[in-house]
């Protein structure tokens, strides 16, 4: 299993579209991703659990996988939330 913990940067932090964004992204991996804000954890294939976190600009976040392809996701999601989900 990998980790990063990453500053969420974009403006409005988690709505539909970032979230949808983040769930269509990891469903290109065969690894297990999760999403984690304190000690909340959301899988990456329940949009209303990863809404619930409640993240906002600001906030860190911590995402891992785990899998045969777990590097790659890892990679592949955290560019994602680093590029502010090409928002802004």
């Amino acid at each position: 299993m990998v980790s990063a913990d990453i500053e969420v940067t974009n403006r409005i932090g988690f709505h539909a579209r970032p979230v949808s964004l983040l769930i269509d992204t990891a469903r290109k991996f065969s690894s297990t991703v999760k999403v984690s804000k304190g000690d909340k954890t959301a899988g990456t294939d329940s949009m209303v659990a990863m809404l619930k976190l409640q993240v906002k600009q600001g906030d860190m976040i911590s995402i891992s996988a785990e899998g045969d392809d777990e590097e790659a996701a890892l990679e592949s999601l955290s560019e994602l939330v680093k590029s502010k989900f090409g928002e802004d």
